[in-house]
């Protein structure tokens, strides 16, 4: 599937260019298209697929997972659990996926000719151990199934048959933490091994070593790590998790997963692990990667910019978009756009947030200022807007007939925060993230979430103003980012629409009276 576009002059470019919680990329080309995947753990649909014509603009297409029968998560997994790290390849007029369900299912193997969907049923692979699985094939069609450690078995991609024993090839420096996300080409007289080591937080990196074969001896790279940012006070910090590809000229990139922490110290990411792009050149038979930074020079070929998405969903489509998720399911009973036309109906299962089976439906927040608005019928039931990291970490508003209220779940307390009575009918509940600015107390967090309601005329009034810290990684754990959406907790929620937009880098200024 190719989604349209249209050239455009090429003008510096906005790094990350898949940004919120999108991590662990990996990339493949097939003729003038890219394709990119990325983790999705405990969300359903999962590895959410994305498109592109020029490497910068990207158009997400589908989710690879999207059926039960493909993705089973149950209601105990976990957290930052599920699906782990795919590699996509494209490989004898094929597309290729493999992934980790660290949840029950462990490595399994997906195919398809079209990336935007449908994808097979998945082929399990029992005799693949370990997480981060990567697929090469050799020039005689043999397939290797690397994964983290890193070692190297022998399988058949259309049966899940593996051959021998898994066989160590290399782990980058001597004592490094987690020699992981290995992926392995065969570019020009070498087989490269491109790892990432010292764990997916400040000590990221990315490390290569080459060898004659694709079962090695591997020798490393003189210059490893070959991108780091550990030890500086760059503004992309914990990068590493890289995938290599050819340009559209026949240069070379990586993408990359890092994070953009705020505030004061040590710094909290709020977005989750986010996509970069950053361009690659050789010397001497090695990779030398370039400065990755926030704005990036932009390549030497025309940019292909698609539209832009809207800032509402209406719900008037049967399905809902590729962008929205839900916790380990979405049964069809709990989650519908046909019970009431126009409107997203939501049925509790849970009855919180707290709750891993609570009827969820969200979108990741992608700017560090933001803006979410939905209008919320709650006639039925008890539900609302919330801004959610994990089960122990979330702030919502929300509303049953004639009140509407804040409540926050931070680790092991939870709070109503704020309350007032509100008419009958729908509310407009809206939720803002504003950047702190100048940084004048180390303790300073990242930012701040307001959580309010609209009047008829759209003057927002704020009930809270929380800070942001408190739905970070560094505070929280876990490898995800936040997601914003909607939730029913009691009886059956009705919502009519739901806007998203970037707030600017100032953020929404002064939204209104706290009460």
């Amino acid at each position: 599937m190719r989604v349209s576009s249209k050239p455009r002059t090429s003008s510096p470019v906005t790094n990350p260019v898949i940004p919120g919680f999108h991590p662990d990329p990996s990339i493949c080309r097939a003729g003038e298209d890219y394709y990119l995947a990325c983790s999705s753990f405990e969300y359903f649909p999962g590895v959410p697929i994305f498109h592109s014509r020029d490497l910068v603009h990207w158009t997400q297409i589908g989710n690879a997972l999207d059926r039960p029968g493909q993705l089973r998560l149950p209601p105990g997994t976990p957290s930052s659990g599920g699906i782990y790290a795919p590699t996509l390849r494209h490989h004898d007029g094929r597309f290729w996926l493999i992934v980790t369900n660290v949840s029950g299912d462990g490595n399994l193997l997906f195919t398809t000719t079209d990336p935007a969907g449908p994808w097979s049923d998945p082929i399990p692979l029992p005799g693949v151990h370990g997480i981060d699985p990567d697929l090469a094939w050799d020039d005689d069609g043999t397939c290797w199934c690397t994964t983290a450690g890193v070692g190297q078995i022998r399988i058949d991609p259309h049966t899940g048959e593996t051959f021998g024993e898994r066989q160590p090839l290399w782990s980058g420096a001597p004592g490094a933490k987690a020699p992981e996300a290995p992926h392995l080409y065969h570019i020009g007289d070498y087989w490269y091994l491109l790892i990432a080591e010292g764990g997916t937080e400040r000590c990221h990196g990315v490390s290569i070593a080459r060898g004659r074969t694709p079962q090695g001896p591997f020798e490393p790279c003189p210059a490893n790590p070959v991108l780091t940012h550990r030890g500086t006070d760059h503004p992309i910090q914990n990068t590493g998790h890289a995938d290599l590809v050819e340009g559209p000229d026949g240069s070379w990139w990586m993408v990359l997963l890092g994070v953009r922490p705020h505030g004061g110290t040590p710094g909290w990411h709020v977005l989750g692990r986010e996509t970069f792009l950053v361009p690659v050149t050789w010397s001497e038979g090695w990779p030398v990667v370039g400065e990755l930074s926030t704005v990036l020079a932009p390549p030497p070929w025309s940019l292909r910019e698609p539209a832009a998405p809207p800032v509402r969903d209406d719900f008037d489509s049967g399905e809902l978009a590729p962008a929205w998720v839900s916790l380990r399911s979405r049964p069809a009973e709990n989650c519908t756009t046909k019970e009431r036309a126009g409107w997203l109906s939501l049925r509790a299962a849970g009855e919180s947030l707290d709750d891993p089976e609570v009827t969820f439906v969200g979108r990741r927040q992608q700017h560090v200022s933001c803006r979410a608005r939905v209008l919320v019928d709650p006639a039925e039931g008890r539900g609302g807007l919330a801004v959610r990291l994990d089960e122990e970490h979330h702030y919502e508003i929300e509303v049953t007939p004639g009140e509407v209220r804040v409540l926050t779940r931070v680790g092991p307390f939870r709070s109503q925060v704020a309350s007032r009575a509100t008419a009958a009918g729908p509310v407009v509940l809206r939720i803002e993230t504003a950047v702190t600015g100048q940084v004048s107390d180390a303790r300073q967090g990242p930012d701040t979430v307001f959580l309010g309601v609209e009047d008829p005329e759209g003057a927002f009034t704020a009930l809270a103003a929380l800070d942001g810290r408190y739905l970070s990684t560094e505070v929280a754990g876990g490898f995800t980012g936040r997601v914003i959406g909607m939730y029913a907790a009691a009886g059956t929620v009705h919502f009519d629409w739901f806007d998203y937009e970037p707030a600017g880098p100032d953020g929404p200024g002064r939204p209104g009276s706290a009460d």
